[in-house]
């Protein structure tokens, strides 16, 4: 028996939404891949439909694309992977170094009578050697997790590609018993979908290229230690939007106080700084205009929440999973205002 009563349609709603949520967190290890490797494919179909139309058969045109990112992801993973090993094993001279320089700083307190506004006690607690080490042996491991599993991804992806000519075929027998205006309005949100993300992924890769390319520059002349480990984390965490750029500058800043200096460990907080600012607030807000729609506040708690649901991978598809959701909720009239809510305020 139907019932009306909208109290209770809300709360069968959300207990809807919550199982889903569950069975999603559960099956996140499976998840993750199958969504990481549908967005690569996505980005990747506009380079392939144009190889196509010069002619040039799909199957060649898919191997020549894979292999030319295979070969730049194994000339990539050579270096970072020498050079994670190499910080790895000087981590334990890295907490000694650490630990002359908090024993430094709790000095310098005591001698000019600042230890009332830098207790020693908290001084030590926050800059506990083990406690930062350990954060950066953990930030390298998790990006040597990912890297290792690039292999099983790249199969997916390339069976993702070659499913791309029959996807618009499977779509209108989706909504061949559907009246013609809902078939065009679904194809339409799902092209959408589509063209926002292509172009999302598209500006971002470029600006984190750029981000990085800046970041390596910048080090080299410095002589900062593991300029390309650092500037890869940095092209890598440049895809998490608002504090990606942060976690990235945290151990570089980290490791130029202990080695280089303090006048060196300022300078490269500055050019952080700097860089983020330019190509963050700058260069990506001005190419990526207002064509995603998401206010800054959804930006940020969408980094949360799909954080929080499917892990490192859901922080870099934070934006275009909220993108995609916000205009599923525009095609339906009754969510329309939900549609609304994650918008800049603009219909």
């Amino acid at each position: 028996m139907q019932n009306d009563n909208p109290s209770l349609q809300l709360i069968f709603t959300a207990a809807c939404i919550i199982i889903i949520l569950a069975g999603i967190k559960a099956a996140a290890d499976i998840i993750t891949p199958l969504l990481l490797a549908l967005f690569i494919a996505i980005a990747c179909s506009p380079l392939i439909k144009k190889m196509i139309d010069y002619k040039v058969p799909q199957w060649l045109a898919i191997t020549l694309l894979l292999c030319f990112i295979f070969t730049l992801f194994s000339v990539f993973a050579t270096l970072v992977g020498a050079s994670v090993t190499e910080f790895t094993a000087s981590v334990p001279q890295y907490k000694l170094l650490l630990s002359e320089k908090v024993g430094w700083l709790t000095t310098l307190t005591e001698k000019y009578n600042i230890s009332a506004l830098l207790p020693r006690k908290r001084i030590l607690e926050s800059l506990d050697p083990n406690t930062l080490m350990n954060f950066m042996s953990n930030m390298l491991g998790q990006l040597s997790g990912m890297l290792s599993n690039i292999f099983v991804l790249f199969l997916i992806v390339v069976f993702m590609l070659l499913e791309i000519p029959l996807a618009k075929q499977k779509l209108t027998y989706l909504v061949s018993n559907q009246p013609r205006g809902e078939q065009i309005q679904l194809k339409s949100d799902v092209y959408r979908v589509i063209d926002s993300v292509i172009r999302y992924l598209s500006i971002k890769t470029l600006v984190s290229i750029l981000t990085g390319a800046s970041i390596y520059i910048i080090l080299k002349l410095l002589n900062i230690q593991y300029a390309i480990l650092w500037a890869s984390v940095a092209f890598l965490l440049n895809y998490i939007p608002n504090i990606g750029s942060i976690i990235a500058a945290i151990p570089v800043v980290i490791q130029a106080f202990i080695l280089n200096g303090s006048v060196e460990g300022i300078l490269v907080i500055v050019a952080y700084f700097l860089v983020n600012t330019i190509f963050g607030n700058v260069v990506e807000p001005k190419v990526m205009g207002k064509h995603l729609g998401l206010s800054t506040l959804v930006v940020f708690i969408s980094l949360i929440f799909w954080g929080w649901l499917l892990g490192m991978v859901g922080m870099f598809l934070s934006v275009p999973l909220t993108v995609a959701t916000k205009i599923a909720l525009e095609a339906n009239p009754l969510t329309e205002r939900f549609a609304y809510l994650l918008g800049n305020g603009e219909k």
